[in-house]
């Protein structure tokens, strides 16, 4: 495998696939957070001080064919601050325009292609009407698979390098992401610096890890973090459980919960989960005391109780003092950390003290020498909330694709390009 800091990109044009997908104001469609962006600076000034040019294809939300609210256009200035390079756009990743000025591209120029989205062949699934048969669909699929090979093959056309650094879409089979690969020759297509530093922490933490290593798991749902769990029971020395998923294990040990969330067809699996983990010899940590609320509101009316007292009409929204002291006490003896959701509600302040004071005790045993990786939407949002992206190890850009590649899966994305 090609390594990027090892090619020469002299003369070459190469087509990079970036994770551009950036939340835009609702009323100015201007970028209010360019840190997708500015992961993909890296790659992109390495073709270019090479000598080389390239073409930069990404998507932008969830369109249903061509929407203008999702058009890539406002990520032009923000690239053109941080290069200080005006950028070329296509408005239309296929059409004539790509084509033409993709064909035109000279060295030290960039062209952005409009989101490869609005085409339904970019994620291979069919649009189809209700009531369809099976045959049917079978047969829509087949022919959307057609035209998503179709459209990897035009785009490949474009340039003689595929590059993928967008780490965020890796574990997706899409025609930019996956299929487009077949279509470069082995020593033509790699990986970008971006998602070269997310495998090597992921690695890190998956198969040479510092002991003690801990897992931090919070979230909502066991059911989301069933597939992870298992599989760093294989590897850790401490799981600590915090948010919603809490009260599913308490209430399956026959603790009372209140109106606390619970999933009640997950018992028996989180008492399997407890079992697994004494049978590994792993350290299972819960909460011990509760931060309960009257309604789920940031006014509501709250009192603290043991995790397992929480009164009916009570729900859990956050872990408490005695929970925030054992759990720092774990964390800053740990040489690894992996942590992937809250602890509680922590997007209303009065129920975001224990999420912040685990991102805050991450910091100080990054610190100390831990190595600690954050990964999933709202535990990197407590980390930037709390300024702390700087004092941790490695801050992942890829919530869904860290999580299954933690989980042992195949990233599409990244098997079209290692060849696994």
């Amino acid at each position: 495998m090609k390594m990027i800091q090892d090619f020469n990109f002299k003369g070459k044009k190469a087509i990079v696939r970036v994770d551009f997908n950036v939340p835009l104001d609702k009323k100015t469609f201007t970028v209010t957070d360019d840190t997708r962006i500015r992961g993909a600076l890296l790659t992109i000034k390495k073709i270019l001080g090479d000598g080389g040019c390239l073409i930069l294809m990404s998507h932008l939300g969830r369109p249903e064919g061509r929407m203008e609210k999702y058009s890539l256009k406002p990520v032009i200035p923000v690239l053109e601050k941080y290069l200080d390079k005006k950028i070329l756009f296509a408005d239309d990743c296929l059409g004539e325009s790509a084509v033409s000025m993709a064909a035109a591209l000279k060295p030290g120029e960039i062209l952005l292609l409009e989101n490869v989205r609005f085409y339904p062949q970019e994620e291979g699934k069919p649009i189809l009407p209700e009531n369809v048969t099976d045959e049917e669909k079978k047969a829509a699929k087949a022919a959307m698979k057609v035209k998503q090979k179709e459209m990897a093959k035009q785009l490949s056309g474009y340039a003689e390098i595929y590059v993928n650094d967008a780490f965020g879409t890796a574990h997706r089979a899409h025609a930019t992401t996956a299929v487009i690969a077949d279509f470069f020759p082995e020593e033509n297509r790699m990986f970008g610096f971006l998602i070269n530093s997310e495998l090597a922490a992921m690695d890190k933490v998956l198969h040479s890890s510092q002991k003690p290593f801990t897992a931090i798991m919070g979230g909502a749902k066991v059911s989301d973090k069933i597939m992870l769990i298992e599989n760093l029971l294989n590897r850790c020395d401490n799981i600590i459980i915090g948010g919603g998923m809490t009260y599913t294990f308490i209430k399956a040990m026959g603790g009372k919960i209140g109106n606390s969330l619970c999933e009640g067809d997950k018992l028996d699996l989180a008492l399997q989960l407890i079992a697994k983990a004494k049978e590994k010899n792993v350290n299972l940590y819960l909460p011990v005391d509760s931060l309960n609320a009257d309604k789920f509101d940031n006014d509501a009316a709250t009192n603290i109780t043991a995790v397992d007292a929480v009164e009916d009409g009570w729900m859990g929204l956050d872990i408490a003092e005695k929970t925030i002291e054992k759990f720092s006490e774990v964390i800053m003896a740990s040489k690894t950390i992996l942590w992937n959701g809250p602890m509680g509600v922590f997007e209303m302040e009065k129920f975001s003290k224990g999420t912040t004071a685990v991102a805050k005790a991450i910091a100080d045993a990054t610190a100390n020498g831990a190595f600690t990786l954050i990964g999933g939407g709202d535990s990197v949002a407590a980390i930037n909330k709390n300024g702390l992206a700087d004092k941790v190890s490695y801050v992942s850009t890829g919530g869904g694709a860290m999580l299954e590649y933690m989980e042992g899966k195949k990233l599409p994305g990244i098997t079209a390009i290692r060849g696994e």
